[in-house]
């Protein structure tokens, strides 16, 4: 950046961002997978939540299946149709306060791995 004062001295200064020329943005980001181009194939997911929710709360989750287990989780076995589904599944359990654990991504080989039914 260049400015002038008044009695014809030239200032230059850097800017503060960063300007990568097209030809070397490649580099830097991965190549467009499935997530990117907003494809997503079906997957299944584990949702683990602490405390332990007994069998009527099913209905709730649109029928999935849940499983409690030992250490006081309770697991969500939930296929889902893609990204905006499974936002969805959180929200309800952020809507119903219970505490996430974790969200776990099965491979579509690996089978769920239900433990005690509620």
């Amino acid at each position: 950046m260049r400015s002038r004062r008044g009695s014809g001295e030239v200032i230059t200064s850097k800017s503060p961002h960063v300007v990568i020329p097209a030809h070397h943005i490649s580099s830097y980001v991965s190549p467009m997978n499935e997530a990117s181009t907003g494809q997503h194939t079906p997957g299944r997911y584990e949702i683990r939540v602490k405390g332990h929710l007994n069998s009527r709360w099913a209905a709730w989750f649109d029928g999935l299946s849940l499983s409690t287990e030992s250490d006081g989780t309770t697991i969500i076995h939930a296929p889902v149709a893609d990204q905006a589904a499974l936002h969805g599944l959180l929200q309800k359990v952020r809507d119903v306060g219970l505490p996430l654990v974790s969200v776990t991504q099965l491979d579509s080989d690996q089978p769920d791995a239900t433990t005690e039914p509620c």
